[in-house]
């Protein structure tokens, strides 16, 4: 059994039953209360030189780049095994994943400019490499969306679809790697940076992506499974059509 098989017939099952599980539920709603808790509890709120409770938004900001990292890298995935697959659910995953990333990519645009306006006195920069890029993301992934919504049941667009889905990827690596590969204007590399001055409270910052992913996590096992669910209901109706075709002669006849 080759590696793609064994993704049919073991990682589908264990993906379906971990987005139906209640437990996930529970999980992102107690992540969630524990981030809450130690950013307003203990985390730092000067950074950068400037000490003001809306550096807090940081933690928060963080954890939905991270996030939103995430969800697309799992639509590069599902678009690539759709491609070799064609099996509606890695579509249904490719799709619902790159919703709540551009959900996810929108939010840290936006927590990112309403922290900058106070740390850089800027809403935005067009020379800092790393706002571009993310904003280079931000339209990408909306036009996956636009696209996709434009095709309904189209096998050969959702095709075109999954392709754009893999080439546009390549702007989230990109954009991650941008600071260290060209000078930026603001973001600064943190990670491995002994000249960076920004103050980040590690447990408060962990809490929080953990509780983003876990609402990543139960966001887009939702709309998978209401994409199964629609799918499930448009069969049946079809079904029910040619039955009632088929039916609707024989009746005559009588």
């Amino acid at each position: 059994m080759n590696v793609l098989s064994r993704l049919e017939t073991r990682g589908i099952p264990y993906l379906r039953a971990l987005f139906q599980s209640s437990s996930i539920k529970y999980l992102t709603l107690l992540a969630g209360v524990a981030s809450l808790g130690s950013i307003f509890g203990m985390a730092s709120d000067s950074m950068y030189g400037v000490s003001n409770q809306i550096n807090l938004i940081a933690y928060w900001h963080i954890g939905l780049a991270t996030a939103a990292a995430v969800a697309l890298t799992v639509t590069f995935l599902g678009c690539a095994l759709y491609l070799a697959t064609e099996t509606p659910f890695w579509e249904f995953l490719a799709h619902s994943s790159g919703e709540v990333g551009f959900l996810m990519v929108t939010l840290t645009l936006v927590t990112g400019s309403v922290w900058g306006k106070v740390i850089w006195n800027s809403w935005w920069e067009w020379t800092d490499i790393r706002l571009v890029t993310f904003l280079v993301i931000w339209f990408i992934y909306a036009g996956y969306l636009l696209i996709y919504s434009a095709g309904g049941d189209s096998a050969s667009l959702k095709r075109i679809t999954s392709v754009y889905g893999i080439v546009g990827f390549v702007t989230v690596p990109l954009s991650y790697l941008s600071t260290r590969l060209w000078t930026p204007t603001f973001h600064r590399p943190t990670t491995g940076n002994p000249d960076a001055d920004a103050t980040i409270t590690v447990p408060a910052l962990l809490l929080s992506i953990a509780a983003l992913l876990l609402v990543y996590l139960y966001l887009v096992g939702s709309r998978v499974q209401l994409r199964e669910l629609k799918r499930r209901v448009n069969y049946a109706r079809r079904d029910r059509t040619l039955d009632d075709h088929a039916m609707g002669p024989s009746q005559g006849g009588d």
